[in-house]
């Protein structure tokens, strides 16, 4: 099963949520961006339709794949920056 890791970090003067390099907008405060992403990796587990898809692979082939709308993956929220007892990692 995939792993979706969803890090929060300072960013653009605020915080965000990132997935690997792509971040989310910016929020005023660590909490906001906290929830946010609690959100979106629940939204991520929440299965869906099963759909014929197509798409084009990195050499520019397309190609068609059967979805199976319960196949989600397995999300964790990530606080990059603190920690339970509220100090900051370094």
């Amino acid at each position: 099963m995939i792993k979706v890791i969803y890090e929060v970090v300072p960013h653009d003067g605020g915080w965000a949520y990132r997935l690997g390099d792509v971040y989310s907008e910016t929020f005023p405060t660590h909490a906001d961006a906290l929830e946010a992403a609690r959100i979106v990796a629940e939204e991520q587990r929440v299965g869906g339709d099963a759909a014929e898809i197509s798409f084009q692979d990195d050499r520019g082939v397309w190609r068609e794949e059967y979805a199976d709308g319960g196949d989600r993956p397995e999300t964790e929220v990530v606080d990059g920056v603190w920690r339970d007892d509220g100090a900051t990692h370094q």
